[in-house]
C-alpha cells in the first residue's frame, strides 16, 4: 500500500511500482490518500488521487483524519500522529505501508532533530524499515534526492499536485528545505548525502544503546511491564541509568521526558524517602514511586469512584463489561479455584469501586480486613486502588436486598464464594487501558 498524496514525491513512487508491478506478481498493489482537513482543497485533491489510481488500474481509498493539534504539540507534529495512526489501523501482518520520503527529507529531519537536541535515536532520523500497526512501513526512496524524483517526473511528463503550504516558510521544516539546506548544498554539495550517512551512523549508535538497555532492563524489570526494581536500578551508572529509562519508556509507548525532567526522575525517584511517593509527569506521561518501585503511565484520566454498574449474564454467560476511562472486566472459566457458580446465580454482579471502609476476606484467611490493609499488603499502589473494580452479588437476608462483595481484583475471591477443589469456577480478569 503506497501512502498517496498527489505530490512529486508520492506521485513518482506510484507511477514507479505501478510500471514494474509484474516484477511482484504475488503483491497487491493499492493507494491511500489520507485527509487531513487542514486545506480547503484537500477533498479536490482526493479526487485527483482517485483519478490517477483510476487511470493506472490501482485500488485506491481516503481516509479523513482529526489533525487538530493538542496542548503544546505543533500543526506538523499532530498531523503527522493523525496520519500514521490512521494508517497503522489499515495494514494487516502482512500490509507494508510504502512512503516517498527521500534523501532531502531525511537531512531535514536530522538538521531539526539536532537543532530539539535530540540524542542518538532522534539523529537516527528515518529508517528504511520499520513496525508500523501489525504491518511494516517501508522508505525504498530514502536513498533518492528529490532532483532525480523531478527529473523522474518530468521525463514522464506526470501530473502532481503543488500544495501552496509547502512554501510556507513559518513552518520549521519549510524554512530548512528553502533557506537552510539550499545554502548548505551552495558550499556542500553533497551535504545530502553526509547528513543521511550521519544518521546511518546514528542508528546504529541508538541500536547498540538499546541492546545495553535490554540486558539492564532484564535484571531491572519486575513481573509488570510498566514498573522497575529501584535497588538494582541503583547499581547502574547515571550514564545507564538514563539510557534504561529511555528505552523503557520507549517500550511502553510514552513519550521521552527532557533531560531536565529525566533528572527530576533519577533525583526525585531514585532518592526520595522510602515512604515518600513522588510524582514526576510531562506531556503525555508520568513516573511514579511506590515504596522500591518506579512505575510509567499515560497520565491518569479522572475517575468518578461513586460509579456503580450492573454487569448482567447474557445467553453465554457474562460478556466483557467495559468500565469506561478504566478498562476491562471479563470472567475466565478455570477450575478449583475462582468464583464458584452459585455466586453468579441471578445472571446479575454488581461492579462498584473503593469508598473506604469495606473490609473483604479473601480466600485463605481466617478473618476479614479493611481493603486499604490488604491492597497495602499486596504492594498495591495507592494510585490504583481506587481504579481496581470491586464485584458484589445481591442476596436476600431478612427479606431485605444486600450486596455482598465476592471478589476484588488483584486480591482474589471471597473465602464465602470460592469453589471447591475440582469444581468450575470463574475468575476475575481485569485489563486496565
Amino acid at each position: 500500500m503506497i501512502g498517496y498524496s498527489g505530490g512529486l514525491d508520492s506521485q513518482v513512487l506510484l507511477h514507479g511500482l505501478a510500471t514494474h508491478r509484474g516484477r511482484w506478481p504475488e503483491r497487491t498493489l493499492a493507494a491511500i490518500y489520507v485527509d487531513h482537513g487542514l486545506q480547503t482543497a484537500s477533498a479536490a485533491w482526493g479526487e485527483h488521487c482517485g483519478e490517477v489510481c483510476r487511470a493506472l488500474d490501482i485500488p485506491f481509498r481516503a481516509l479523513r483524519v482529526d489533525a487538530r493539534p493538542g496542548p503544546g504539540e505543533s500543526p506538523e507534529a499532530a498531523a503527522r500522529r493523525a496520519r500514521y495512526a490512521a494508517l497503522a489501523t489499515e495494514l494487516g501482518p502482512d500490509a507494508a505501508l510504502l512512503t516517498a520520503h527521500h534523501r532531502d527529507d531525511q537531512a531535514e529531519t536530522l538538521l531539526l532533530q539536532l537543532l530539539r537536541g535530540a540524542g542518538p535515536h532522534g539523529l537516527a532520523a528515518m529508517p528504511l524499515a520499520a513496525r508500523l500497526g501489525r504491518g511494516w512501513l517501508l522508505r525504498p526512496l530514502l536513498a533518492v534526492d528529490r532532483a532525480d524524483l523531478l527529473a523522474y517526473a518530468q521525463a514522464h511528463r506526470l501530473r502532481w499536485i503543488e500544495d501552496a503550504s509547502n512554501a510556507d516558510a513559518g513552518f520549521d521544516r519549510n524554512y530548512l528545505r528553502h533557506r537552510v539546506l539550499p545554502l548548505l548544498r551552495e558550499r556542500w554539495p553533497a551535504a545530502n548525502r553526509a547528513l543521511a550517512r550521519s544518521a546511518r551512523w546514528c542508528a546504529e549508535a541508538a541500536a547498540w544503546f538499546d541492546m545495553e538497555a535490554t540486558v539492564d532492563l532484564a535484571r531491572i524489570g519486575t513481573d509488570r511491564p510498566d514498573s522497575l526494581h529501584l535497588p538494582a536500578l541503583r547499581e547502574l551508572g547515571a550514564i545507564r541509568q538514563r539510557n534504561l529509562l529511555r528505552y523503557w519508556l520507549r517500550q511502553l509507548g510514552l513519550p521521552i521526558p527532557d533531560h531536565r525532567q529525566l533528572e527530576h526522575v533519577l533525583r526525585d525517584g531514585l532518592t526520595a524517602r522510602h515512604d515518600r511517593q513522588p510524582r514526576i509527569h510531562w506531556p503525555g506521561g508520568e513516573i511514579r514511586r511506590y515504596r522500591d518501585t518506579l512505575y510509567a503511565m499515560p497520565p491518569l484520566v479522572p475517575h468518578d469512584a461513586r460509579r456503580r454498574l450492573v454487569w448482567r449474564a447474557g445467553a453465554n454467560g457474562y460478556p466483557p463489561l467495559e468500565l469506561p476511562g478504566i478498562g476491562e472486566l471479563a470472567l475466565r472459566e478455570t477450575s478449583g479455584a475462582g468464583l464458584r457458580a452459585t455466586a453468579l446465580a441471578g445472571g446479575e454482579l454488581i461492579v462498584r469501586f473503593r469508598q473506604g471502609g469495606e473490609r473483604f476476606r479473601p480466600t485463605g484467611r481466617r478473618h476479614g480486613q479493611e481493603l486499604k490493609k490488604l491492597w497495602q499488603e499486596a504492594g498495591v499502589p495507592p494510585w490504583e486502588r481506587d481504579r481496581l473494580p470491586l464485584l458484589y452479588r445481591t442476596i436476600q437476608k431478612e427479606g431485605k436486598a444486600e450486596e455482598r462483595l465476592v471478589a476484588v481484583v488483584g486480591l482474589g475471591v471471597a473465602a464465602e464464594a470460592e469453589t471447591t477443589p475440582r469444581e468450575p469456577g470463574w475468575e476475575p480478569v481485569f485489563r486496565p487501558c
